[in-house]
């Protein structure tokens, strides 16, 4: 992702990415210093849950297709 100037927090779409990556497990240690200097806890956590339930209902989902595909 683009670097920003020191003591700016970082942009929605670096969160997002953030997000994502930490969820992968494969999160840059550059990255990481980034949202633990000029990040917000409040805001990771906040789009940590949304991404979590994004993730479960979309889990769902997949299985409710998948059995409807196979009662046929």
């Amino acid at each position: 992702m683009d670097d920003q100037p020191q003591g700016k927090p970082p942009t929605f779409w670096q969160m997002l990415h953030s997000i994502l990556a930490a969820a992968l497990g494969v999160q840059s240690g550059k990255n990481r210093a980034r949202d633990f200097t000029h990040g917000k806890a409040s805001h990771f956590i906040a789009m940590g849950a949304v991404f979590t339930l994004l993730f479960i209902l979309v889990l769902i989902g997949l299985v409710q297709l998948a059995m409807h595909l196979t009662a046929r």
